[in-house]
């Protein structure tokens, strides 16, 4: 059995150094897809925001409500999410 575990761990790092040349490219896609997501929510907040104005809503209030409309595009709410 012990040479079980020895091929199980090759196998591990082979599968490791597949992978590897592409994270730079995995990370770059990733981080560009989350700007994107980001600059979507923003664009969405300032329309919510705009939009509860014109309904009457004073301003103040309506940026508290955008600053909780725009908490869930926030990468912390996500990572505390995954916890």
């Amino acid at each position: 059995m012990p040479g079980g575990i020895e091929e199980e761990r090759a196998g591990n790092f082979k599968l490791f150094g597949i992978l590897l040349p592409s994270l730079p490219s995995l990370v770059l896609k990733l981080g560009s897809t989350f700007l994107q997501f980001k600059r979507e929510a923003k664009r969405g907040g300032r329309t919510f925001q705009k939009e509860l104005i014109e309904h009457g809503i004073d301003r103040e209030t309506a940026m508290e409500l955008t600053e909780l409309y725009l908490e869930s595009s926030k990468i912390k709410y996500y990572m505390d999410f995954l916890r």
